[in-house]
């Protein structure tokens, strides 16, 4: 299947500033891209693309005063098939993890592993490790939510969303990757696109989405405790300890974001002409 996806956000500065951005898609992806993939803007800045310590590709350029819009639009090819289900693999001890996957285990910005941590216990303590474990986890965040935009805040941390017990997509994942940790199972947080394919449409603008990978057996497993379901068509644009890792957007200044629009839409054909290929500095 195809998968048309994008944004036009449209900033307004004070001053010229820089601005680091990390909206593009993660290199994993790239041999499925159908067209061109670049950021593009209505005014004249540069744009420098580097890899963080996460693999991420991030985009550094100077907004001029006034308003700029920033813009993207790609066609991706997707299997069309649901988040992989491998009930099988299992939670590794951690004298036997890769050590750049120790880092998913301890606390971060958002993830107060060491407040929840006798919660955690508590809650799970008495589950088998591994995969039933991690999905008592989605369960319990997907039910002790209450999920709305009107809750979102973006000073909340994984304990604060317990206690609060409300929030947005990125709280959903922060909660549950702080409980992962908590479990000793390595959680990382990930942004990215996930439009209603193989669902109802659902009557809400587009956004981009937050949700969770896990290492079980050797390898990275999608999970998504706002929806608690496998999903199709998810693009991962970027992943790390948590949303402090993986902003959209960093400014250096003082500038508003006067419009936010993503699309995510399954067509059936490239609909412009584009070759394949994606901008990214030495």
């Amino acid at each position: 299947m195809l998968i048309r996806a994008g944004y036009d956000l449209m900033f307004e500065a004070y001053a010229p500033t820089p601005l680091i951005s990390m909206l593009s898609v993660r290199p994993e992806r790239w041999n499925d891209l159908q067209t061109t993939h670049r950021l593009v803007s209505d005014r004249a800045m540069g744009m420098e693309d580097y890899r963080d310590v996460f693999g991420n590709i991030c985009t550094r350029m100077t907004l001029p005063a006034g308003r700029s819009t920033i813009a993207c639009d790609f066609v991706i090819a997707d299997p069309g098939t649901v988040d992989r289900q491998s009930p099988e693999a299992v939670q590794h001890p951690i004298a036997e993890l890769p050590a750049d996957i120790l880092m998913y285990l301890v606390a971060s910005r958002y993830c107060d592993t060491d407040i929840l941590s006798n919660e955690a216990w508590w809650l799970f303590g008495h589950i088998p490790p591994g995969w039933q474990r991690v999905q008592a986890i989605v369960d319990f965040v997907h039910s002790h939510l209450t999920y709305g935009y009107a809750y979102a805040r973006s000073t909340r941390t994984a304990w604060e969303a317990y206690q609060e017990k409300v929030g947005v997509c990125r709280d959903f994942a922060h909660l549950a990757v702080a409980l992962c940790r908590c479990m000793n199972i390595p959680a990382r947080y990930c942004s990215g696109y996930l439009g209603d394919i193989g669902i109802d449409p659902v009557d809400v603008p587009m956004d981009f989405h937050a949700w969770f990978e896990v290492y079980l057996g050797g390898q990275w497993h999608s999970f998504d405790a706002r929806h608690r379901v496998p999903r199709i068509g998810r693009i991962l644009m970027a992943c790390g300890r948590d949303a402090a890792d993986t902003a959209l957007t960093t400014a250096f200044g003082n500038v508003r974001l006067e419009s936010f629009k993503v699309h995510t839409d399954e067509v059936t054909q490239v609909p412009f002409e584009q070759s394949p290929a994606v901008r990214l500095a030495a």
